[in-house]
């Protein structure tokens, strides 16, 4: 896996696109004192991930960003292109060539792509754990940096070493899987306070389910037995009706044979003064 290109554009003092090709073997960036050497270091620190605005010689995120001067005003963004060869799959992705870019905003916002696909700082963080490549792998050691690994505590130098080992990668995962069983733990324990809290409850809960079946079937017998009444009060209407209905023809029947007596007697008697 080889180094090949790096291009910045809008980096500290690379407000122009800038392309820096790394041939085989050594190459040498000479210049004099704030030709912008340091930026260069810095810059491949800044795409591979670097999140302290410190180690970059500012005082917030926004300060990588080109801030203009009397002939050139300051860039909205800035961006850095690192490109490698892995033609011997080093990384473990299915590409020979390999991009790595990352962008940041004035206002704040930063992106990071893999071959010009978005993806998370983790992502990228576990691409390149144990090749030596990550922003604090051994591959980039800046000024002061040797004295610094050497004078540092045996917990930081062993970090160096294990990168370089390449078995910092199952350190994180050990790391991250004790975070995720610390968190599983914790889960478990509110679960089970959760548990006796609901335990609390069960009994005057299950009284009040008695409570409820028993309204229930009551009321479902309430409803059948007011039917019942209902429909026995509806046949004895119905009954009187019939009757009052009979009464009513019988007496309707009689008026008709009193009405034709009436009329024999009216009769009878206009006859009888006639004569």
């Amino acid at each position: 896996m080889l180094l090949t290109k790096l291009e910045l554009y809008g980096f500290k003092s690379f407000a122009n696109r800038v392309e820096i090709r790394f041939d085989k073997g050594v190459t040498a960036i000479i210049g004099p004192n704030g030709s912008g050497k340091s930026n260069i270091a810095e810059a491949m620190r800044w795409v591979l991930g670097e999140q302290s605005a410190k180690s970059l010689r500012g005082a917030k995120m926004e300060d990588v960003i080109f801030s203009g001067t009397q002939v050139k005003g300051q860039m909205a963004y800035c961006e850095v292109q690192l490109t490698l060869d892995n033609s011997d799959k080093r990384l473990p992705v299915d590409y020979t060539e390999v991009q790595i870019t990352r962008r940041v905003y004035r206002s704040g916002e930063g992106e990071y792509f893999i071959n010009r696909s978005p993806c998370r700082l983790k992502d990228l963080v576990d691409l390149f754990r144990d090749t030596g490549i990550g922003k604090e792998g051994y591959s980039i050691i800046g000024q002061g940096r040797v004295d610094e690994i050497l004078s540092s505590r045996a917990e930081d130098r062993r970090a160096v070493f294990e990168e370089a080992a390449g078995i910092s990668k199952f350190r994180a995962r050990k790391d991250e899987a004790e975070r995720k069983l610390n968190s599983t733990r914790a889960n478990l324990v509110r679960i089970g306070d959760i548990v006796d809290e609901l335990a609390a409850r069960l009994d005057p809960l299950c009284e009040q389910s008695e409570t409820a079946k028993q309204y229930l079937k009551l009321r479902e017998e309430l409803k059948g037995i007011e039917l019942n009444a209902f429909l026995h009060q509806y046949d004895r209407a119905k009954a009187k009706i019939a009757a009052q209905i009979e009464a009513i023809a019988d007496l309707s029947k009689k008026e008709e044979e009193l009405l034709a007596k009436a009329a024999e007697f009216s009769a009878s008697a206009t006859a009888e003064n006639e004569a």
